[in-house]
């Protein structure tokens, strides 16, 4: 597996790996650092839908292991296209992305996408077909589990552990435009559900704020919905509508079962 995977990045030369801060990319970029050679150049964009903790994760594992950092704007948020929310917002996304990481280097542009990821509608993957950016995951054979085991072998074990995490961006229904602010209280909430539920002794699985037409939903992992009593959602409710922008002053708050991508509407904007 590793051997295998180190064989794509040799042959790939020099490289740019972009770093979205989860797990793929973080043990992708520390596996071309470390396995000798030029050092890659690591790149991290950062913007409203990216969470704070993510940019940080990114600084912190550069220094720790001595990576070239490059933070830049991908500038997706000046992108018509990628605010009006549509079925392939994703495209318009990675195709800004890529596109910044290409200003700033010639170097051959690699992802941490995974045989995972090949089995879901990834029309970041058409933008990144467009900029020639190579999947060295792919390219190996290595799948999210692999990917995890790795990133152990690797000793990076709070890295192996992460969840989960696709943009703020996901968490808002198609076609509802895409606002900054927006992004920022589905941040918040998801913060603030999140410590509820470590206060009540909860072992954290799936906590999405999702923004859609008919409201707020705040969906949870079937063990955390069960932990959080009538009146807790109550009150979480209200607190949750307190903080809630302008735009979203009046929207019901409700709680559901977690469900991957579904404020992916495929009916929806074109």
């Amino acid at each position: 597996m590793r051997t295998a995977l180190e064989a794509v990045l040799a042959g790939a030369g020099p490289l740019a790996v972009a770093v979205s801060g989860g797990v793929d990319s973080l043990t992708l970029a520390t596996l071309a650092h470390r396995r000798g050679g030029a050092p890659p150049l690591v790149v991290h964009a950062v913007s409203p839908a990216v969470p704070g903790e993510a940019t940080a994760r990114v600084r912190a594992e550069a220094a720790r292991e001595g990576w070239r950092l490059r933070v830049i704007e991908a500038g997706e948020f000046a992108d018509p296209a990628y605010r009006a929310n549509p079925v392939n917002r994703c495209f318009f996304c990675k195709t800004n992305l890529y596109g910044a990481i290409r200003r700033v280097t010639e170097r051959q542009i690699v992802s941490g996408a995974n045989l995972d990821d090949l089995g879901e509608y990834r029309p970041g993957l058409d933008a990144a077909r467009d900029h020639g950016v190579r999947h060295p995951y792919v390219e190996a054979g290595l799948g999210k589990a692999d990917v995890r085991a790795l990133a152990r072998a690797l000793g990076l074990p709070a890295v192996a552990e992460l969840p989960a995490a696709p943009c703020l961006s996901s968490r808002v229904e198609t076609g509802i435009r895409i606002e900054p602010e927006v992004l920022a209280f589905i941040h918040a909430v998801e913060g603030l559900v999140g410590a509820a539920l470590e206060r009540a002794a909860t072992a954290r699985q799936a906590v999405r704020c999702r923004v859609r037409a008919a409201g707020i939903v705040v969906e949870l992992d079937p063990e955390s919905l069960a932990s959080l009593p009538p009146d807790r959602r109550d009150d979480l409710g209200r607190r949750i509508a307190a903080q809630a922008p302008p735009r979203l002053a009046a929207a019901p708050v409700r709680f559901a079962p977690y469900r991957t991508g579904s404020a992916f509407l495929t009916g929806s904007a074109a």
